[in-house]
């Protein structure tokens, strides 16, 4: 008896916890992917793209809203279009985090952030947010990454005013 009032307590903090871990993980993933972007943007003097990519070569443009969880790309995009050409050289892949639910959708239906070489990110809007969902849309476990165009960026939580 008590092993089961013990199970019953503790298996909702279990949840919890995994899950707040693995939500902080995979906007931390991104958040990372962002900085590094950024950092190789500045390192290089020129233009470096971070997309969504469900296939690891090439920006999915056309997907609406842009579905981040599929996975991203970074490349160097000294021609500044935001595709993919043979003269761009991929930086960095992210296979992303599909299979277990979770969405992660920007606001402004943004696929595509562009760091300038001097760090900033023509969003061509003044700010954007990307949300983090899990699979229960449960609000205690949501993040969102916002992103400003002097290319500074952090990630809030649903308690924090501006993540829905």
């Amino acid at each position: 008896m008590i092993i089961v009032v013990l199970i019953s307590i503790g298996m909702p903090s279990y949840r919890y916890v995994t899950t707040n871990n693995r939500m902080a993980s995979e906007s931390d993933a991104l958040l990372g992917d962002l900085q590094f972007a950024r950092a190789e943007a500045i390192r290089e003097g020129q233009q470096v793209t971070v997309c969504v990519s469900s296939n690891g070569s090439s920006c999915d443009a056309a997907t609406l809203p842009p579905a981040w969880q599929e996975g991203w790309i970074i490349f160097s995009n000294p021609n500044n279009v935001t595709t993919v050409d043979g003269n761009d050289p991929l930086v960095r892949v992210d296979k992303g985090f599909s299979g277990n639910g979770d969405t992660f959708q920007s606001s402004n239906s943004i696929y595509a952030i562009n760091f300038s070489g001097n760090g900033f990110a023509n969003l061509g809007v003044a700010s954007m947010q990307i949300n983090l969902h899990n699979s229960t849309a449960a609000s205690q476990y949501s993040r969102c990454l916002q992103i400003n165009q002097a290319g500074m960026m952090n990630v809030v939580t649903s308690a924090t005013a501006g993540c829905t």
